[in-house]
C-alpha cells in the first residue's frame, strides 16, 4: 500500500497502468463521493488504462486514508516534509485543516505536487465533483479535461438542510463495525443508490468504506458540501469553470437527480451534459458500457470493445 504525506496527512494512493508503446500516457485522476474510496473507480479506470496512467486516491479521512492528524504527527510531517519551510507556519496551518471543500481542492493541488504531476485529466464523483469543480477553478492550468459524474446545483431549504444534517449526524454516529456481519445489509445499505444491480463485492466495499470513514471527516462533509454556503458558491464555480467538461447524471439518480445536473451544466458552454439511462447515482458501475462510450467520446479516444461486467 501506498501513502504520501499531503499537508502533514498520510494520503493513500495506488496507480493503475498498463504497458504501453506510447512512452509517456497522460494521467488520468479519480475523485471518490463522500464516505467513499478509491476503490469503486477501479473498474472504470483498469479499462481507461489503456489511454492513460490511471491514479486512484482516497481523500483525507476516508478509505484508507488518515484524518485530521494530532498536534504530535502534525510537527513530526512537518519535520519531514516541508524542511524547506518554516516548520511553526505548517505545523500551524495543518491544525487549522478544517473539511470545506476548497480544503479538500487544495489537498488535491498538494497531491499533484507531491507526485510531480503537473497537468492531469480528472474524473470525480458525487460529492467528489464539487471539490473538483472549486479545483478547476483555483488551478485550471493544471487540467486538460474534466469528467463530473452525478453532480449538480440545488437551492437552499433551511428546514430540509436542518432535517438532513440531523440525519446525517444520527447515520455517522450509528456505525457500529457488527453491521457489516448482518446478512444482506450490503444490499439494503445500496438500494437508495442504485437503479440496476452491481457486482456483491463491490456493495460490500462500499459499506466498509461507509464503516471505515473517520467521523470527524463524515460529519463535516455532510455539513460544508450541502449547506446554505454551497448552494449560494456551487453556482459560480459551475459558472467559472474554463475547462472541457463532461457532465454525466444517472436518469433515475434520487441523491443529485439529473435535473440538478442539467442546471449546472447550463449554466457554462463549457460543460457537456450526458444522462445515462436507466441508472441511478453510479452510471459507472451500473451500465459500464455505455457510461465508458461516452467518456471515450468526450476525451476523442478511438473507440474500442468494452467489456460487459454484468453490472
Amino acid at each position: 500500500m501506498s501513502y504520501v504525506h499531503v499537508r502533514g496527512v498520510e494520503h493513500y494512493y495506488e496507480w493503475i497502468k498498463k504497458p504501453s508503446e506510447v512512452r509517456e500516457k497522460p494521467v488520468m485522476v479519480f475523485v471518490h463521493g463522500w464516505a467513499g474510496s478509491g476503490r469503486y473507480w477501479e473498474s472504470t479506470a483498469r479499462i481507461l488504462s489503456e489511454q492513460f496512467d490511471c491514479l486512484l486516491y482516497d481523500m483525507r479521512g476516508f478509505g484508507r486514508s488518515y484524518g485530521k492528524p494530532t498536534i504530535a504527527q502534525a510537527s513530526e510531517f512537518v519535520a519531514e516534509s516541508f524542511e524547506s519551510r518554516s516548520p511553526e507556519a505548517e505545523s500551524q496551518a495543518i491544525q487549522e485543516l478544517t473539511y470545506e471543500l476548497e480544503e479538500y481542492a487544495e489537498d488535491l493541488a498538494a497531491l499533484l505536487d507531491a507526485l510531480q504531476l503537473q497537468r492531469v485529466y480528472i474524473t470525480a464523483h458525487s460529492t467528489g465533483t464539487s471539490i473538483v469543480t472549486l479545483f478547476l477553478n483555483l488551478y485550471p492550468q493544471r487540467v486538460e479535461r474534466a469528467i463530473l459524474t452525478c453532480a449538480g446545483v440545488f437551492e437552499y431549504d433551511e428546514k430540509a438542510f436542518a432535517a438532513f444534517h440531523k440525519f446525517g449526524g444520527y447515520v455517522v454516529k450509528f456505525r457500529p463495525k457488527w453491521l457489516a456481519n448482518i446478512p444482506f445489509i450490503d444490499r439494503m445499505f445500496m438500494a437508495r443508490f442504485l437503479r440496476r444491480p452491481i457486482s456483491p463485492a463491490e456493495r460490500k466495499a462500499f459499506l466498509e468504506d461507509f464503516l471505515l470513514a473517520d467521523y470527524d471527516a463524515a460529519l463535516g462533509t455532510i455539513f460544508t458540501a450541502v449547506s446554505k454556503a454551497a448552494a449560494e458558491s456551487m453556482p459560480q464555480a459551475f459558472a467559472g469553470i474554463t475547462v472541457p467538461t463532461l457532465l454525466i447524471a444517472g436518469e433515475y439518480d434520487k441523491i443529485i437527480p439529473a435535473e440538478m445536473g442539467r442546471q449546472a451544466a447550463a449554466l457554462n458552454e463549457n460543460i457537456e451534459f450526458t444522462v445515462i439511462r436507466d441508472t441511478a447515482h453510479f452510471p459507472m458501475l451500473e451500465d459500464a458500457p455505455n457510461y465508458l462510450s461516452r467518456v471515450r467520446e468526450f476525451l476523442q479516444l478511438e473507440s474500442h470493445t468494452i467489456l460487459d461486467f454484468g453490472f
